[in-house]
């Protein structure tokens, strides 16, 4: 459980660490960490479909001003080991990630306050022309701080909980775990309807259709969809800018 502990803990923060923006958002997808801890527990198709599962939920969440409404990484770090451990579909493991999730919004409020305390001190030193210090406020202390906050949480819940929340879904009756089942169902179906939301306007409403009628009738895999999907993006934008042209 050590070893186990000290990985969740360094994959966590490495993939909440916040430098080079442009991976930050695929490297803390739920896809992307049950692709780590398939290859850490030597099943990789298994951790992808638990880490897929749970991203399921977070598909139309959206960063207003940079305030995430739930953190999926958190949420994927702890869920995803327990699911391995103690043998949960996808479904228990969705509903089992939720509460992390919220979680994480509070640790991040954390790192948010306390770089309040380096902007202060940078500017102290933009005063002072001391370039070396402001790199320091600006790279080197929120790094720090953000080891302390996202690090320590997730090893210690690994570490003293997760051989007891084992322990506990072992020992909850059937019933209990189904419903977790079927809770975990219902979330994706929520991220689904909130993605609708989001680019719910009617000229787009025909290729969400087209899209899951070919999953649910034809049996295209997601490859098949996600090739097809992108020749008729391409197709409609080349034949906007052709309308445009005229």
């Amino acid at each position: 459980m050590l070893g186990l502990a000290i990985f969740n803990g360094l994959v966590y923060w490495l993939i909440s660490c916040k430098i080079g923006y442009t991976l930050e958002s695929a490297l803390g997808s739920g896809l992307f960490i049950g692709f780590v801890y398939g290859l850490y527990f030597g099943d990789v198709a298994t951790g992808l479909a638990l880490g897929a599962s749970i991203q399921l939920i977070y598909l139309g969440m959206v960063s207003t001003g940079g305030n995430m409404p739930a953190d999926n990484a958190l949420a994927a770090v702890i869920a995803i080991p327990i699911a391995f451990k103690s043998g949960l579909d996808g479904n228990a493991a969705v509903a089992l990630a939720v509460p992390f999730g919220v979680l994480g919004v509070f640790l991040d409020q954390l790192r948010r306050t306390s770089n309040s305390i380096w902007v202060r001190k940078a500017d102290e030193y933009a005063q002072k022309g001391d370039a070396k210090n402001i790199f320091k406020c600006v790279y080197v202390y929120p790094e720090i701080v953000i080891f302390i906050i996202r690090f320590i949480p997730v090893f210690l819940i690994t570490l003293l909980g997760t051989d007891a929340v084992v322990a506990l879904l072992h020992s909850l009756p059937a019933f209990i775990i189904t419903g977790f089942s079927i809770a975990g169902g219902i979330l994706p179906a929520m991220g689904f309807a909130i993605i609708l939301m989001t680019i719910g306007k009617p000229k787009l409403i025909p290729y969400y259709f087209i899209g899951f009628f070919a999953v649910q009738y034809l049996g295209l895999n997601n490859m098949a969809i996600a090739i097809f999907g992108t020749c008729v993006a391409l197709l409609t934008v080349f034949g906007k800018s052709k309308k445009e042209e005229c």
